[in-house]
């Protein structure tokens, strides 16, 4: 007997063929149904949700997984607004990246095509869901979404309202599907599907990630832990400075783009740290840092090698003091995990060579790590945030769901 993972992955296989060769308008009538759909089974997704919570609470799940897992009539909005966000933009399907014709007169014309079946191995945040099928529905993919456990219920909710209005505007059956087993052997299944499966993209902490970029025998784009970092410079305007750190850190802990480490120049640490660590303490803020940051702030504690390593996703900070620019450098290099790193500094050199030394997705100058998300970028909704160098990197949009195909056209030209 076939497992429910191959089989869906054959369906979704087939699906994609007839998936691929859409019209833009059959896409984004989909995606609109979809959106609709969303706002009419509001009740019925919250309701959905309200299971996955209680069990979650009865398991005495942390306060920053349950801000992850719940949803609310605004989140469900957000997913319908971010549907009707993908209508507006280009569909990258058929678009002419290079072209050019030789000297045997041959014409050769680069053009984007799907990836065929994208698969989805994620955690916790039941809007995935919705993102992914909206993003890779656009980009002619069809997609096998496996989310976990503790947001089952939610996820089947979605999952299936979104199937079923993308049918009746015309998208091929199995185009969007949900594996609802959730023992990770459908996971580990997923991962060793070559033939049916064309890339899969993990989504979640760095176990998970790990494990399928270990695992997996169909290639993955690896979206990356959020190890973030904000540099205050000698050369901040400190106010600025006080804002963009605590947005980064406050605004939304439990994602990946939150800051997780502030880095301080020495020559104002003294002037910007207490005042700071106050503002983050009355914030319910934990504190970790190096032991200058625990002199000018008696409420912090001594942070541990692995705190710097740490991607917290909570109200808990690592801070500390560097000599100058260089050493900030450094710090990211050696901890830093290719996320989103940010400086504040009115100095253009001091600027300039952050941008250029810094080796990461996304580098900021004088703005909040926090922006790194495809819906910010204005690519519409995200699959995730890329920290891999090959194929994509950074908020992956449609165009990062795409792969490429070379038409050649020629009048009898033959070789010699």
């Amino acid at each position: 007997m076939h497992s429910e993972v191959r089989i869906k992955a054959a369906g979704a296989k087939e699906a994609a063929a007839a998936l691929g060769v859409l019209s833009t308008a059959v896409k984004n009538a989909a995606l609109q149904a979809i959106a609709d759909a969303l706002r009419l089974e509001t009740a019925k997704i919250l309701e959905a949700n309200k299971l996955d919570l209680e069990a979650a609470g009865a398991r005495g799940i942390s306060g920053a997984f349950i801000e992850r897992l719940m949803l609310d009539e605004s989140r469900i909005e957000s997913m319908s607004c971010g549907l009707e966000a993908l209508i507006g933009l280009d569909d990258p399907i058929g678009q002419v990246v290079d072209g050019r014709r030789i000297p045997n007169g041959l014409e050769i014309v680069k053009v984007r095509v799907p990836l065929g079946v994208v698969g989805i191995i994620y955690e916790s945040r039941p809007n995935v869901t919705i993102d992914a099928a909206g993003l890779c529905l656009k980009a002619g993919n069809a997609v096998i979404l496996r989310g976990g456990s503790e947001a089952i219920n939610s996820n089947k909710a979605l999952a299936g309202i979104a199937a079923t209005a993308a049918a009746k505007a015309g998208i091929p059956e199995n185009a969007i599907q949900l594996i609802e087993t959730t023992d990770r052997a459908a996971a580990e299944e997923m991962m060793g599907l070559i033939g049916y499966i064309d890339v899969l993209i993990p989504r979640g902490g760095a176990g998970l990630i790990r494990t399928v970029v270990e695992k997996a025998k169909v290639p993955v784009i690896e979206t990356g832990v959020g190890n973030c970092h904000t540099y205050v410079d000698a050369a901040a305007d400190l106010h600025m400075a006080a804002e963009i750190a605590f947005n980064a850190k406050v605004q939304r802990p439990g994602v990946c783009n939150a800051m997780e480490t502030l880095l301080v120049h020495r020559g104002i640490a003294d002037i910007f740290l207490p005042d700071m660590c106050l503002r983050f303490r009355r914030a319910g803020v934990e504190i970790r840092g190096d032991e200058t940051v625990c002199n000018l702030c008696p409420e912090a504690a001594l942070a541990t090698e692995e705190d710097w390593y740490t991607e917290y996703l909570a109200l808990t900070l690592t801070v500390g003091v560097v000599d100058d620019l260089g050493a900030a450098i450094a710090h990211i290099r050696k901890y830093g995990s290719g996320h989103s790193e940010a400086i504040v500094t009115g100095d253009l050199a001091a600027a300039r060579r952050f941008t250029r030394e810094v080796d990461a997705a996304a580098v900021y100058i004088n703005a909040s790590t926090r922006f790194t998300d495809g819906s910010e970028f204005g690519l519409g909704a995200e699959i995730g945030i890329s920290t891999q160098k090959l194929h994509a990197r950074g908020p992956m949009g449609l165009r990062e769901l795409t792969s490429s195909k070379y038409i050649v056209t020629g009048e009898g030209q033959i070789r010699n």
